[in-house]
């Protein structure tokens, strides 16, 4: 699936005229250098936000146990597939093809759309997918590449993904 994404996030790119989608801007070598750092730097923030939020709100802790069931047994090679597919597929789609056409809410509003989960209960996934898009967008207007998006995502999607798997919270 995220390799069709990428595809798509390609397919737009060739469309427009726009084939390197990675980069918004001509961007310089420090720039390309220091975007995938501040890019975990800011990945480890949310991480330490959903933490935070699993300890503190039952909501997060239900979201927690129904991931928990949704992922099963996935192993640490599976996290680190799972975190790297998705992390670039969906940037290149929604921060490298949508974002420069059709601009950073509508692209962001598509891509929380894709985080809507079966039920209810899913919703402040979606919400912060919202948030989370928001910020991805605002990294790399700012920087002018994926980066920092791509970094951020995977390191989000390999911690909490591996702490979903590895810590069962009781029933409450």
């Amino acid at each position: 699936m995220y390799a069709l994404l990428a595809l798509v996030a390609l397919a737009i790119g060739a469309f427009r005229g726009r084939i390197d989608i990675y980069r918004l801007t001509a961007s310089e070598p420090w720039k390309l250098a220091f975007s995938p750092v501040l890019g975990v730097v800011v990945g480890l923030g949310v991480v330490f936000v959903t933490r935070l939020c699993v300890h503190r709100f039952a909501w997060a802790r239900r979201l927690h146990r129904d991931f928990r069931g949704l992922l099963g047994d996935l192993n640490g090679r599976g996290i680190f597939v799972l975190a790297a597919a998705s992390s670039v597929g969906e940037e290149l789609l929604f921060r490298g093809a949508l974002l420069p056409w059709i601009g950073l809410l509508p692209s962001t509003v598509v891509f929380a759309a894709l985080h809507i989960g079966p039920g209810t209960r899913f919703l402040p996934w979606t919400a912060s997918a919202l948030v989370v898009g928001l910020l991805f967008g605002g990294l790399f207007i700012l920087l002018g590449d994926l980066g920092a998006p791509i970094a951020a995502h995977f390191t989000i999607n390999y911690l909490n993904l591996g702490y979903i798997v590895r810590v069962d919270l009781p029933a409450e």
